[in-house]
């Protein structure tokens, strides 16, 4: 518990001119300057909107897609080998235990201009190619998208899978007295007990939309795409890390959590309203 709250002690410095290696002092406390600066300098809100824009663009589409990990579970475990569903399983979460950069190693060894790709199309194909798919800018938030559910659709699923494990037999053996067939038993006794557990990752995924990491979008970005790609995490990296600016950083790093808590609880009123189930 210490863990998640003892860096919120780092806050501090969005109140003073801080430099790396230098000290706070109540020479350099400015109080929220930094946070004028945030909501007035045209520029700053410029590049803040811009970010805005791709964090809200991917975690929109993360939540659109949220059902990926259920359907994958419920239709695996729907195969009645037991042998080829866990060699399936096993496949699908091994990527979500790769690090980012194991990641895009694999995408420089299919997509870069010497990769599989383009390998396959000149000495296969006899189609002379060399483009450098990881350069192109185009459609960026859905590649994004794409690697990652790659890496974490297995994972995603355990959890629905382990939920459907839990189901009461006889909830099927009444619905197959009733004379319900595959299809009509999972959708009238599987996806309703996994509802409850849907909505729970529906509100963690809402009450994060502003936090979708960084890593992915730091090892994928390049020259061409990084206007495009520079999420709000990776935004706050770059402000801090790159440019040396800790306490507009840090400032924008507060300005995240309270907009993130602010929709948890939001997400979690309109869940209650609508469904009367609560997660806080």
């Amino acid at each position: 518990m210490s863990s998640a709250y003892l860096p919120l002690w780092g806050w501090r410095y969005a109140f003073f001119d801080y430099k790396a290696g230098g000290e706070l002092t109540a020479e350099n406390f400015v109080g929220l300057k930094w946070f004028t600066i945030l909501f007035q300098n045209e520029s700053t809100r410029s590049d803040i909107l811009r970010v805005l824009e791709n964090t809200l663009a991917m975690s929109g589409l993360g939540i659109l897609t949220s059902w990926v990990p259920l359907a994958f579970a419920v239709l695996l475990t729907q195969v009645d080998s037991r042998r080829f569903r866990r060699f399936v399983q096993n496949f699908t979460t091994i990527p979500n235990f790769l690090g980012w950069v194991i990641i895009y190693a694999i995408a420089l060894a299919i997509f870069s201009t010497d990769g599989f790709i383009n390998n396959f199309a000149t000495n296969i194909m006899g189609v002379a190619s060399n483009t450098n798919y990881l350069m192109s800018g185009s459609h960026i938030w859905l590649k994004m998208l794409l690697w990652g559910m790659w890496k974490g659709v297995g994972w995603s699923a355990i959890i629905y899978i382990s939920s459907i494990a839990g189901i009461d037999p006889g909830l099927y053996e009444a619905a197959e007295i009733d004379g319900a067939g595959r299809f009509q038993k999972i959708w009238n006794v599987t996806v309703p007990q996994l509802m409850p557990t849907f909505f729970v990752l529906l509100l963690m995924s809402i009450a994060n939309v502003l936090s979708n990491g960084m890593d992915q979008y730091l090892v994928f970005s390049n020259a061409v795409n990084a206007k495009s790609i520079e999420v709000l995490d990776l935004y706050v990296y770059n402000l801090g890390i790159g440019n040396g600016q800790i306490p507009m950083s840090t400032a924008i790093g507060m300005f995240k959590s309270v907009v993130s808590v602010i929709l948890l609880f939001g997400a979690n009123a309109v869940s209650k309203r609508l469904r009367g189930e609560s997660i806080i």
